[in-house]
């Protein structure tokens, strides 16, 4: 859709029924596909790949270069999946050499004020609340929702199907399919409402339960806790998703529930 209030940069490829509202910028070396309705004071920077039917509110800034003294202007990009839903004022910085590219997945929801630093990797299906901070390097895993006005420490993974509260720091690791909150930020029990919304069956979500049991609860460290789950507990999708997180893990994972005074 023509819009003769929009900047709309020659070499942009924009499919045919692309909705571009009015103030709207698009440079360079931008590629929207059809469907996807652009909000007004949107700006999208070089770099970006959108996919089909997105929505992106007024304000939000697309592929703004890193906010990383180690970028030295190579060239690189924001890749943003379908159905994508982004609101107001949200910003996506596009990748470092160290990546190449700042990822987001298809059927997100980022709600107003996110900020996605450089070369993140967000999975689909993931709820970003008001105000979420990702610092860069993070990668967050699919149906993964993440609560308003959280901060996450750089290189940080969180897993499957977790949910994180509000206003929380998030340093270390985050297991899937778990809830996690309080100060720091500790395992508070499984994610069972929304395991269940996804078609896990009880089984499944109580042999969850049982291997943060043996995680969590039993007095064990963790390198204990692995090794008695692998020796105890039968092998299947749940359990091998969990050990896989763990040793796999770069910072280490978030720790077990503490009853506070």
């Amino acid at each position: 859709m023509n819009q003769p209030l929009a900047y709309v940069h020659p070499e942009a490829k924009i499919a045919k029924n692309v909705v571009i509202e009015p103030f709207v910028n698009i440079e360079k070396n931008v590629e929207i596909g059809e469907g996807t309705w652009i909000g007004s004071n949107v700006t999208i920077m070089e770099g970006a790949r959108i996919g089909k039917n997105c929505r992106i509110f007024p304000g939000a800034v697309i592929s703004a270069i890193p906010q990383d003294l180690k970028y030295e202007g190579e060239d690189t990009l924001v890749r943003i999946g379908d159905n994508t839903t982004i609101r107001e004022f949200v910003t996506v910085n596009r990748g470092t050499k160290a990546n190449g590219e700042t990822v987001v997945g298809n059927n997100c929801l980022l709600m107003a004020y996110v900020h996605i630093a450089h070369d993140c990797i967000v999975k689909d299906n993931v709820i970003l609340a008001n105000a979420v901070n990702l610092a860069g390097h993070i990668e967050v895993d699919e149906f993964a929702i993440i609560g308003g006005m959280s901060a996450v420490h750089q290189f940080v993974h969180i897993g499957k199907h977790t949910m994180i509260s509000g206003a929380s720091k998030v340093t270390k690791d985050v297991p899937p399919f778990v809830k996690a909150g309080r100060e720091p930020v500790s395992f508070v029990g499984v994610n069972s409402i929304g395991l269940r919304r996804r078609g896990f069956t009880n089984e499944q979500i109580n042999f969850i339960h049982e291997v943060y049991r043996n995680l969590y609860m039993k007095g064990k460290n963790i390198s204990q806790a692995v090794a008695h789950i692998e020796a105890n507990m039968p092998i299947n999708g749940e359990r091998d998703e969990i050990l896989n997180f763990i040793q796999n893990s770069q910072r280490g994972i978030m720790r077990g529930y503490r009853r506070q005074d």
